[in-house]
C-alpha cells in the first residue's frame, strides 16, 4: 500500500506542477537531484547526509551540521530538502557541500539517489520516516539517525493498523528524541535504541542570538534603554509572526495603554494586511520600517535637517511595523514583553527566538503539541492566553509589577539555556554508536 501511495503522490505532483509554480519547482528539483549528485559528488570524499523536510527542520539540523564541520572536517555534507519552502531559502547555505531535493520515496528513486551519493552516515531531522530510503540504507549497513524526533500516542506507529509501517523505525541505528515520553513510547513497541538528547532548536536560537544584528532604526524607536531609565521610559511590546486573530486581541489593548510602544512583525506582510493593522491602531503614530529605511538608505536627497526630522519622527512613533523579513530574531532583543503569533490558528511560531532574550512570552491556546511552549510555561517564562480578557490580565500584571516582568523574563532565558548542547550530544553519541570508515 505504501509503495502504491508513493507512486500516486509522484503522479499527483507531476500533474499539479502544470498549474502551480511552487509544485513545479519541487517537481523539477526532484527530477534533477540525481543529475546534480552525479555532477558534484567527489568519488574520493566521504559524505554525511542530512535530510530536512522544510525550513523549520533545517534550522534544527543546522547546529548539528556546523558541529560536524567543526569536529570532523574530513567529511563532506549533503543536505536535502523535500519542500520548496526549505530548498529555495537555503539552496545557497555555505555549510553544506551539496544541496538538492530528495526525490519522492519510491524504490526506483531511492536506489538511483543512493547509488549516486553513497553516504557513510545519514541524519533525518524530526518527522522524516521515508520507508524505502531507510530500508535501503539499512540493507547497505549505513548508520542512520533520527534527530530531535518526538513521538505521541496518536501517531500511526502506535496504532494496530500502523504496525507494518512502524517497522521503518527499526531501520534507524539510533533515535535521538526530545523527551522521555517519546523514549517510553518507542520502548513499548520494542525499540530500545533511543536516547533523550533534547531539541537542537535550543542550540540554534543561541547561535542566532550571538549573530543578532544591530538595528539603528529600531534603536532610535526604542530610545534610551539604561538602568537609569528602566522605570521612566515606555515599555516595548514586540509581536512576532502575528496573524489577524492575534492582532484583534493585542491591538485594542495597545490603543488603551499609551505608556507602551509596540513593534509588530506580522506573519503576512501583504498590502491589505498592513493597511488593516494601521486602521486598527486608531490614534497611534505608526511607521513602517521599510519607509524609514528606504528614505535613510537613499539619504543623498535629504538635508541634515530633514534627516534629523525623520529620526525624530521615528523616536516619537508609537508603533513600528516590520514590513520585511529577516529581522524578527534580532528585534526581540529590544523588547520587554514578547507575543508570538499563530496560537489562534494552525499553531504558534518560534517562541524560543523571543525567550532567548530574557523576555516573557505570551501566546495563544494552540500550543499543546509544541514542547518548547509547554516547557516555557512550566519554567515560568511562557504564558497562554485564550482571549482579550486573559491577555489584558497578563499585561496588567506585568504593567503593575515590574519585578514580575523581570523574573518571568529571567525564567524564559534560563529555560532556553538549560536546553543547550543537544547538537554536541547527538554528534558525540552518533560517533560512539557508529564504526565509521
Amino acid at each position: 500500500m505504501y509503495h502504491i501511495l508513493m507512486y500516486l503522490i509522484q503522479f499527483g505532483v507531476m500533474v499539479a506542477s502544470l498549474f502551480n509554480e511552487k509544485v513545479r519547482k519541487m517537481w523539477r528539483g526532484e527530477r534533477e537531484a540525481v543529475k546534480i549528485l552525479r555532477e558534484k559528488v567527489d568519488p574520493e570524499a566521504q559524505y554525511v547526509w542530512f535530510h530536512a523536510a522544510s525550513l523549520g527542520e533545517f534550522e534544527q539540523g543546522r547546529p548539528l551540521m556546523e558541529q560536524l564541520r567543526k569536529e570532523h572536517p574530513e567529511y563532506k555534507i549533503l543536505l536535502t530538502f523535500y519542500s520548496p519552502s526549505g530548498y529555495e531559502v537555503r539552496k545557497n547555505y555555505p555549510g553544506a557541500d551539496i544541496i538538492c531535493y530528495m526525490p519522492i520515496d519510491t524504490v526506483t528513486n531511492a536506489r538511483r539517489f543512493l547509488r549516486a551519493v553513497r553516504p557513510v552516515m545519514a541524519f533525518f531531522i524530526k518527522y522524516e520516516f521515508w520507508y524505502n530510503y531507510l530500508h535501503i540504507l539499512k540493507h547497505r549497513h549505513v548508520p542512520v539517525y533520527s534527530v530531535s524526533s518526538i513521538f505521541r500516542p496518536d501517531q500511526v506507529f502506535f496504532k494496530w493498523y500502523g504496525r507494518e509501517y512502524g517497522h521503518v523505525l527499526k531501520c534507524f541505528t539510533h533515535l535521538y528524541v526530545q523527551n522521555e515520553e517519546s523514549r517510553q513510547l518507542l520502548a513499548k513497541i520494542g525499540l530500545k535504541n533511543a536516547t533523550v538528547t533534547g531539541d537542537t532548536r535550543f542550540d540554534r536560537v543561541l547561535q542566532i542570538k550571538d549573530a543578532a544584528k544591530q538595528l539603528p532604526i529600531v534603536e532610535q524607536f526604542v530610545g534610551d534603554v539604561t538602568p537609569a531609565t528602566e522605570f521612566s521610559r515606555k515599555k516595548i511590546f514586540v509581536a512576532g509572526s502575528s496573524w489577524q486573530p492575534d492582532e484583534a486581541i493585542f491591538i485594542p489593548w495597545l490603543n488603551e495603554h499609551k505608556d507602551w510602544k509596540a513593534i509588530i512583525a506580522p506573519h503576512v506582510i501583504g498590502k491589505d494586511h498592513l493597511q488593516q493593522i494601521e486602521r486598527m491602531l486608531e490614534g497611534r503614530k505608526v511607521l513602517r520600517y521599510t519607509d524609514v529605511a528606504g528614505s535613510l538608505d537613499d539619504s543623498s536627497h535629504l538635508s541634515d535637517a530633514d534627516r534629523q526630522a525623520l529620526l525624530q519622527k521615528v523616536k516619537e512613533a508609537d508603533v513600528l511595523i516590520i514590513d520585511c523579513f529577516g529581522l524578527l530574531s534580532s528585534i526581540y532583543r529590544y523588547g520587554d514583553v514578547a507575543y508570538v503569533g499563530g496560537g489562534f490558528g494552525v499553531g504558534i511560531h518560534n517562541v524560543l527566538e523571543a525567550a532567548v532574550w530574557n523576555l516573557p512570552v505570551i501566546f495563544g491556546p494552540n500550543n499543546k503539541h509544541f514542547r518548547e511552549a509547554q516547557g516555557l510555561m512550566k519554567a515560568g517564562g511562557g504564558f497562554e492566553i485564550t482571549d482579550a480578557d486573559t491577555f489584558g490580565q497578563k499585561m496588567s500584571r506585568f504593567n503593575g509589577d515590574p519585578s514580575s516582568l523581570l523574573e518571568s523574563g529571567k525564567s524564559a532565558g534560563a529555560y532556553v539555556a538549560s536546553g543547550a548542547g543537544a547538537a554536541r550530544r547527538v554528534l558525540h553519541e552518533a560517533f560512539l554508536h557508529t564504526s565509521t570508515p
